[in-house]
């Protein structure tokens, strides 16, 4: 059987907690009644969220650290395991996205991606992994993205990192079952969120920060492997990747506006008095 965890089997652990899908699933996951432990970097932000859950069902309470500190994160495991009892659910959240153009390709932009979005995650995984080897079960989420399925325009950083924590999840999933942990994957489309809104391209399906927060949490609990969502926009994305590269930029570059668009991303104009 695969193991679901429940609010009585422990506490559920989200990093990237202080904004956007992290902070959404946070408060979802209180109002069904687990203890959250929120981690970020943002004190004040995670103090003000575990102040919004005094009316829910659950609480929340605030774990300070920052994901790119591997010996942090694995005090923050030990930290929360001591005072609130085991992890049963963690949710590996955090995250960046940053713009790439290849007429002037920023080095740093891919360091801090693949810092933050892949090694953020492992440095999670590891202590969690260890205990819950120990008891012999436990659920472990890690958050990509549809953008890790295939090349599309500004994403290089972004999208190479994503579709390596899809990669670590997939090599990584056939010792879990051995283990007893349910490793998923959340492969969102586009989502409103403080993150998304610089975008300055169409973004198909996007939903709310609630409406992805209750499509997540219901897939820790009945889903497979995979939590996509839009389904439309995800298994559409799914399609173009199996189709031959020389159908395949053609079409995203249609799709998205990108041939109609210079080399290169335009300066910000100085405001006008």
């Amino acid at each position: 059987m695969v193991y679901r965890a429940a609010p009585k089997d422990g506490v559920a652990w989200i990093t990237g907690a202080s904004s956007g899908i992290g902070r959404a699933v946070t408060l979802e996951l209180a109002r069904r009644g687990y203890t959250v432990a929120a981690t970020a970097r943002r004190h004040d932000e995670l103090a003000a969220l575990a102040a919004k859950a005094e009316p829910l069902a659950g609480r929340i309470v605030a774990h300070e650290a920052d994901v790119t500190d591997a010996a942090a994160m694995a005090g923050v495991v030990r930290a929360i395991e001591q005072a609130h009892g085991p992890i049963a659910l963690a949710f590996l959240n955090a995250g960046i996205a940053p713009y790439t153009r290849a007429a002037d390709l920023d080095v740093t932009a891919f360091a801090k991606a693949h810092a933050v979005n892949v090694m953020g995650v492992v440095n999670g995984m590891a202590p969690l992994f260890a205990v819950m080897a120990e008891r012999g079960r436990g659920q472990v989420a890690v958050t990509a993205s549809v953008a890790g399925y295939g090349g599309l325009p500004k994403a290089a950083a972004y999208g190479a990192s994503k579709a390596a924590a899809i990669h670590l999840c997939e090599a990584l999933k056939f010792d879990c079952d051995l283990l007893g942990i349910n490793l998923q994957v959340v492969n969102p489309g586009f989502v409103k969120t403080p993150l998304t809104a610089k975008n300055d391209f169409p973004m198909p399906s996007a939903i709310g920060e609630d409406e992805a927060a209750r499509r997540i949490c219901d897939g820790f609990e009945t889903a497979g492997f995979e939590i996509a969502f839009p389904r439309r926009l995800a298994w559409t994305l799914k399609l173009l990747n199996l189709l031959p590269y020389r159908l395949y930029f053609p079409l995203v570059a249609r799709a998205t506006g990108w041939n109609r668009r210079p080399a290169r991303d335009e300066a910000p104009q100085p405001d006008k008095a």
